[in-house]
């Protein structure tokens, strides 16, 4: 007899705690739906269409199935792309982490004594990141001008070069120019992240370290660096899939020259798909380029739980 009450008691706040979980989902439908119209709606049609050979041109459409990546293994622009894609990727994102953690450890240091001086160093840090990638190349292709452009003078007044090098129209000089401005753009991304992680490392272990006679080296090293793994993983996630599949930067510099040594796997994919108009092709070199970054995404996730196995 006593025990009634409690029980039907259960059964009502069982059923109010369902009816708030159907709420919830109720509520959530609608935002579930659009990420899926807006994200997963566009992939799944770029792999149905990169199934098909479709050139409106010559009015073709058909299924030929797996036969456009079967194309891929035999194309020598799209390894090409693919090794410079690569090659930017593992120069910028290795340039941008390099880079990101000095000036965070700068700002970290900096915000000890908080100041003018500090609120200036961060609007100098971050101001590459606010200006439009598109605007800052064409800021770049002119600093690259081969007659007028800054680099250029300021090397010959250097003393370093004699003469005239024109960096966008040389394949050797032509990646590494467009390396250069990425580096620039999206170093505060990766400095910003990093700054967020040292921020919530515990002071406490840097004074215990000093206690037993550590140094700085050894402190990063110690301390640091295992702490922050994780945001550098994030780091490398973000950046590595924004490299692989970087277009306006270098399609802005070069537009893919001199004589497709700049050319990626956007750019490709851009010129099959817009210029060539081969739809299912196209469509194939853009499920490649996500593949690519989605299969180096995962060797870092792989590596950040090997660490946190390691650690633990």
């Amino acid at each position: 007899m006593t025990d009634r009450p409690f029980t039907e008691m259960k059964k009502r706040s069982g059923a109010i705690h369902l009816s708030e979980r159907a709420w919830g989902y109720l509520f959530a439908g609608p935002a579930f739906i659009l990420v899926g119209l807006i994200a997963l709606a566009p992939i799944a049609a770029a792999l149905w269409l990169s199934l098909r050979q479709q050139l409106p041109i010559f009015g073709i459409d058909e299924f030929v199935g797996a036969q456009n990546y079967l194309q891929l293994l035999g194309d020598d622009r799209f390894w090409a792309a693919c090794r410079t894609t690569l090659y930017f990727t593992a120069l910028s994102v290795s340039a941008e982490l390099v880079l990101g953690f000095g000036f965070a450890l700068l700002l970290n240091r900096l915000s000890d004594g908080a100041g003018r001086g500090l609120r200036w160093a961060h609007v100098m840090i971050i101001l590459p990141w606010a200006i439009p990638t598109v605007v800052s190349a064409q800021i770049w292709a002119w600093l690259y001008q081969p007659d007028f452009g800054l680099l250029n003078y300021l090397l010959d007044a250097a003393g370093i070069t004699n003469g005239r090098i024109d960096w966008l129209a040389d394949p050797d000089w032509a990646i590494h120019a467009a390396v250069v401005m990425d580096v620039w753009k999206t170093t505060p991304f990766a400095a910003l992240l990093l700054l967020a992680g040292l921020k919530t490392v515990p002071q406490e272990l840097y004074a215990a370290a000093r206690v037993d006679g550590a140094g700085t080296w050894e402190q990063f090293r110690r301390i640091t660096l295992p702490l922050l793994m994780p945001v550098v993983v994030i780091v490398l996630v973000f950046r590595t899939m924004d490299a692989v599949r970087v277009f306006d930067a270098v399609f802005v510099l070069t537009g893919g020259g001199p004589g497709n040594s700049t050319e990626t796997l956007s750019i490709y994919a851009y010129k099959t798909l817009f210029q060539t108009l081969q739809f299912g092709y196209g469509s194939a070199l853009a499920t490649a380029m996500f593949v690519l970054a989605a299969l180096l995404s995962l060797l870092y996730l792989l590596l950040l739980r090997r660490h946190v196995q390691e650690s633990a």
